[in-house]
């Protein structure tokens, strides 16, 4: 699978914010498809499925505040995985808090955003993600 065909797993709750970040990246041509995970246990369950069901994301987009189970606990499930604990992991969350950032970052997020309700600015977000996530920086292997 070349870096271009692995997709970019959004693990978000709220349809509009999904919705919004569908129509940001499409209008920004971002070419990576995008995979959805609506709660933290659908995201779990994805997460056990890479590499053989699903294809291995070049990027993880995570909300924090999210059903079922808590967006800080995907994170640590992700960072402690053998094999996947390189995957970079953008916090993206309406949260301000500094406990969730400082905890965000101690889990081992790459990057923590706070989501702009303004569909201008979230295109601003978006382009900074595409240019850095999925254009510049080069992804580590995955063993």
């Amino acid at each position: 699978m070349s870096l271009s065909d692995r997709p970019i797993l959004l693990v978000e709750d709220n349809p509009m914010d999904v919705d919004l970040t569908r129509r940001a990246f499409i209008r920004r041509k971002v070419n990576h498809p995008i995979e959805v995970a609506r709660d933290g246990e659908e995201a779990l369950a994805l997460i056990s499925g890479w590499g053989e069901q699903h294809p291995i994301p070049l990027l993880v987009l995570l909300d924090l505040k999210l059903p079922k189970v808590d967006g800080l606990e995907v994170l640590h499930h992700l960072k402690t995985h053998p094999r996947f604990h390189v995957i970079p992991v953008v916090v993206l969350s309406t949260s301000t808090e500094d406990r969730d950032i400082q905890i965000a970052y101690r889990e081992g997020a790459n990057s923590f955003i706070v989501k702009p309700v303004d569909f201008d600015q979230f295109m601003h977000i978006v382009e900074y993600i595409q240019s850095y996530w999925c254009l510049l920086k080069t992804p580590p292997p995955i063993p």
